[in-house]
């Protein structure tokens, strides 16, 4: 069947779905499945200090990294709030990151500000590689990934069912997985959306923002937390991206993503205030929502 585009967005230009996405669900959740993510943005650090430079730029530990993992990260500014989110591994030669497409620019600008005096060097090559989700088990990060040669993959999945955002989204919110720029705004803080031990390793050095994470975790309330949503049924369009999320008539949050899921029916992530009553049923666009926690063993405050 014909590729529905994906019209607007920070995902404008990819496939949204084939005609069939409760089918595309399926095989994705049964490692059956691959994406064509091409429209992501693909940056290569190289350079003997790379892995350095990177632990002490993000929120990962990178320094003791293996090679060929995928994991992932975030950069912060000096407050805690979350600038930029990256996917990455390292082949032993190079580190490749992939993220957002609108944050390309502002990303290598500030990476390249950072160099200073050590052996590094960021280069964006996303006119040269793309992003792929790859058959197989999903790994908790949105993959498995593969970034590969343009133009050198299209006969390759031939025996797989290509799958669009519909699919890849609806498994996000499911999982309560945070996207950068949906489940983020100019405040948000890793403490809120579920990011601790995932993107936040909690043991390693001194990073930017690592005060306000350090002392958000050790007092177990950070001012919001991420939810999921699930949504009446009833009405055939979904909320859009950034809606009002309220509590009889006053406003408690906004809508992050919201997807029609092939098992779970219509769902979406909103973040909300933290004294928002975890058993009240809120409202979004009209549409009645009841809320589900979203629990991280490794954040406390998950449970808040």
């Amino acid at each position: 069947m014909s590729a529905v585009i994906v019209e607007d967005g920070p995902d404008k230009g990819a496939i949204w779905h084939f005609g069939q996405p409760s089918h595309e669900q399926r095989a994705l959740y049964e490692g059956r499945a691959w994406a064509d993510l091409s429209h992501r943005s693909v940056i290569i650090v190289t350079g003997e200090d790379r892995q350095l430079w990177l632990n002490n730029l993000t929120t990962q530990e990178l320094v003791k990294w293996e090679s060929n993992i995928w994991t992932t990260a975030l950069i912060l500014d000096a407050q805690g709030h979350i600038q930029h989110q990256l996917f990455l591994f390292d082949d032993g030669t190079r580190t490749w990151i992939h993220t957002e497409r609108v944050s390309e620019e502002a990303l290598i600008a500030f990476l390249k500000k950072m160099v200073f005096m050590l052996r590094v060097d960021p280069q964006v090559v996303t006119d040269r590689y793309a992003v792929l989700r790859v058959p197989g088990a999903p790994d908790g990060l949105g993959g498995p990934y593969e970034i590969v040669e343009r133009g050198s993959y299209e006969n390759r999945f031939a025996e797989f069912t290509q799958v669009g955002m519909w699919a890849l989204e609806a498994e996000r919110v499911a999982d309560g997985r945070a996207r950068l720029n949906f489940e983020t705004d100019y405040k948000s803080i890793p403490n809120e959306l579920g990011l601790l031990g995932s993107a936040v390793h909690m043991r390693k050095g001194c990073y930017p923002g690592q005060e306000t994470v350090a002392k958000v975790f050790n007092l177990g309330q950070p001012p919001r937390r991420i939810v999921m949503l699930h949504l009446d049924g009833s009405d055939s369009d979904l909320p859009p991206h950034g809606s009002k999320v309220l509590l009889e008539e006053k406003e408690v949050g906004f809508l992050g993503t919201s997807a029609r899921h092939y098992e779970l029916g219509p769902i979406a992530l909103a973040v909300v205030k933290r004294n928002t009553p975890v058993d009240a049923t809120l409202t979004v666009a009209g549409v009645a929502a009841n809320q589900e926690i979203i629990s991280r063993p490794d954040s406390p405050s998950r449970s808040a």
